[in-house]
């Protein structure tokens, strides 16, 4: 079988391509596109729990904690004990991760109307159907 007739190719080199192309916008705004996704996912009225963007994103907790490092010594973010549970730290955003964060919103929303634009919605409908099946094939533990 050719690299080209199996699934997981076409899922990685459509990922590999969006994530070069969502690279090249952040890094015009000094940004990576890891710091833009960890941006879109914090809550700045209650802050996000660190653990909760972890599994957001799918990340391990070393990386998250990298991540989160980065973005701390780049003045996008701070962090808060939790009052209640000391344990537990919630991120918000600065002004400035508030300014990363829009920049990061529209180009994610730019990628996504330009796509809405040429693929028709029944073809979306059909490839988000066949995401969400191998991706609870994988959870079910269907495949192995």
């Amino acid at each position: 079988m050719k690299p080209e007739e199996t699934v997981d190719y076409h899922f990685k080199v459509c990922w590999h391509a969006i994530s070069r192309m969502y690279n090249a916008e952040a890094v015009q705004n000094d940004i990576t596109t890891s710091i833009g996704f960890v941006l879109l996912n914090v809550d700045q009225q209650k802050g996000t729990p660190a653990t909760k963007i972890a599994s957001l994103l799918g990340l391990e907790a070393r990386s998250l904690t990298r991540i989160l490092k980065s973005m701390e010594e780049q003045g996008l973010i701070y962090k808060v004990s939790d009052p209640s549970d000391k344990r537990l730290v919630r991120i918000f955003l600065t002004e400035k991760g508030l300014e990363k964060k829009e920049v990061s919103r529209q180009t994610v929303k730019q990628f996504n109307l330009k796509v809405r634009e040429e693929i028709p919605q029944k073809d979306l409908d059909v490839f988000f159907k066949v995401c969400e099946r191998i991706q609870g094939m994988i959870e079910n533990k269907e495949i192995f």
